[in-house]
């Protein structure tokens, strides 16, 4: 989706990045991606016993929004489903949108706009 498009985030379908993958430390899960993208960069620019991944350990809320993209759900059925779990917290649509804005911001997912 281009910066510049308008369109209305809750109609937005969020799709996992390819590089990014989900561990697990009991029940919160933990995002795993590579530190450098080319593997020649990596062989040179790695330090020795350095982990070529940089992890991102989520919390319960964070590990419950990521457990609901799939890339076939809408922004919107996330809020849903989540703000019936988390007990309709008031400002909880809000407080999703922004955490997967920040979850495109740094790369982990993809916003893709459905045609209406």
């Amino acid at each position: 989706m281009s910066r510049s498009a308008k369109y209305n985030l809750l109609d937005a379908v969020p799709v996992r990045s390819a590089h990014v993958v989900t561990e697990w430390e009991g029940e919160c899960a933990v995002l795993a991606y590579p530190r450098f993208k080319r593997a020649w960069v990596r062989r040179f620019f790695l330090p020795k016993g350095m982990s070529p991944f940089i992890r991102v350990r989520l919390e319960e809320h964070g590990t419950a929004v990521w457990n609901l993209i799939d890339g076939r759900r809408r922004v919107s059925e996330i809020v849903w489903l989540l703000s019936e779990h988390f007990g309709g917290e008031a400002g909880y649509a809000s407080r999703v949108t922004t955490y997967l804005m920040q979850l495109q911001r740094d790369g982990f997912i993809r916003l893709l706009a459905l045609p209406a």
